[in-house]
């Protein structure tokens, strides 16, 4: 009996695969962090002896080099990568076997990537299931515009070609077992559902129910911004990652993190965005482990920055290291634990928290200016009348466009409104962060504009030909 064990990496969006039959194991597309899936093998009481990556990652560092070398595993990687380590070279078409009950036939599958390939495990005469990586996703598939714009056009029309080969191939009790599409940015839609066949995608899955063209345009006009870090990947999965050390950083004291903040670095601190609010050490950022850390730090802090963490425990820094090694942030400044007091001998700084009824009510008494941070896309949908954009991907680089006033900050549910509410009051600005829903806009009766109306870089949130309501 072969057992599929997924293993999520719920902040990135994305998922591991230990397949094994009670003796042997194989792993798809691992995580950089392989004591997870060590782990897991132990208590599974089973030997990895093969690796398969389905492409070179844009999203995470990969763990597969590292794990196929502490195991002794075959470490399968496309003959057409580029890569600097040694690999077990496979093709479009070469069969795999790893047990008995267990076999992988690799099918090309370019789209996400050039070299992109997928993996269909069959038992016997069992099609189990495809490990599908960033090909054919659960309702979407992998964006094909990672590469850059001189490669989207024919990528995406690969991607449309490779989803149709996998629903020809394979029978349609086959699962559909992508690595993307659960929140990554390598998903070119998101979609709700967390399982999938292959029959169920060839009555749901865009990609094998319109025309190509039709098809490759949509999916194009609908793609949204991806994260800055995601070109440092894949350079970095082909000179073959090591295991990462997640030995504790060094300790850093006040006068450490004063002298970090005094030279530029980034001092983040890891608390609940409530915490934060309530009481900060100046000039520290806040990224909180309760939202997409890694995301929003690779996003939105210069790559190579000195980083110290700020943390309440040993263990909540422990795990915003583990998430930082998952995007190649392998080095820390260092790290202190405790509360902001214990962090400085200046005065905290705070800033209020607040809900959209909240700011309906406050534009009747007093001018207060709406920054919204979340992306264009979003937007584009719906924003408040006379708020000025400034995407949370933005908002370090673009901090000087915000407009000058009190500065109400919104995004969609209060996490990315935290962190840009803290870089703007870090340099100086007066902040409110509105930590609420972003539905409850209208509903508080704050003026709403619908569809895509151009995003005002400079304008007020009360202008003269728009009185408060």
């Amino acid at each position: 009996m072969v057992e599929i064990i997924p293993i999520e990496t719920t902040t990135l969006g994305d998922r591991s695969y230990l397949v094994h039959d009670g003796e042997v194991a194989l792993v798809v597309d691992p995580q950089r962090d392989i004591d997870r899936v060590l782990d897991l093998a132990t208590d599974q009481a089973v030997q990895i002896t093969h690796v398969f990556e389905t492409h070179l990652h844009n999203d995470y560092v990969t763990g597969g080099l590292a794990l196929a070398r502490r195991t002794g595993a075959a470490y399968h990687v496309s003959a057409e990568d580029s890569v600097s380590f040694e690999r077990t070279a496979i093709r479009d078409g070469d069969l795999v076997e790893v047990s008995p009950a267990m076999t992988m036939r690799v099918i090309a599958t370019p789209g996400h990537t050039f070299t992109h390939l997928s993996y269909v495990l069959t038992s016997g005469e069992d099609h189990v299931g495809v490990f599908t990586g960033g090909s054919l996703l659960i309702g979407s598939t992998g964006r094909p515009d990672l590469l850059g714009p001189q490669h989207t056009q024919a990528l995406a029309h690969h991607q449309h070609e490779s989803a149709r080969r996998l629903a020809a191939a394979l029978p349609d009790d086959t699962q559909v077992l992508p690595t993307h599409g659960f929140g990554s940015f390598c998903s070119s839609t998101q979609s709700e559902a967390t399982s999938s066949t292959i029959g169920q995608e060839k009555r749901t899955n865009s990609a094998l129910t319109q025309d190509e063209d039709r098809w490759v345009e949509e999916m194009l006009a609908g793609l949204d911004v991806w994260p800055a870090y995601y070109v440092h990947m894949s350079p970095l999965n082909a000179a073959g990652p090591t295991e990462p050390d997640l030995a504790p950083p060094a300790r850093a004291d006040k006068d450490g993190i004063r002298r970090s903040l005094e030279g530029g670095e980034w001092v983040v601190d890891l608390r609940s965005r409530t915490a934060f609010a309530a009481g900060h050490v100046p000039g520290t950022y806040n990224i909180g482990l309760d939202g997409s850390f890694s995301t929003y730090v690779g996003w939105i802090m210069p790559w190579g920055t000195r980083l110290t963490l700020l943390g309440e425990s040993p263990e909540q820094v422990a795990e915003a290291q583990r998430e930082l090694v998952r995007i190649g942030i392998d080095e820390l400044a260092g790290a202190a634990t405790g509360g902001p007091e214990q962090w400085t001998d200046a005065p905290l700084g705070s800033f209020e928290r607040a809900t959209f009824a909240d700011l309906a009510q406050v534009r009747h008494h007093r001018r207060v200016e709406i920054v919204d941070v979340r992306r264009e896309q979003e937007w584009d949908e719906s924003h408040i009348e006379g708020a000025v954009l400034l995407p949370i991907h933005d908002i370090v680089k673009r901090q000087s466009e915000a407009p000058a006033g009190e500065l109400w900050v919104h995004c969609g549910s209060g996490y990315r409104a935290s962190v840009a509410a803290s870089v703007l009051a870090a340099s100086g600005r007066r902040v409110v962060a509105i930590d609420d829903d972003f539905e409850h806009a209208a509903q508080s009766g704050l003026p709403m504009v619908e569809g895509g109306a151009e995003a005002p870089s400079g304008a007020s949130a009360l202008s003269p030909s728009a009185p408060a309501q």
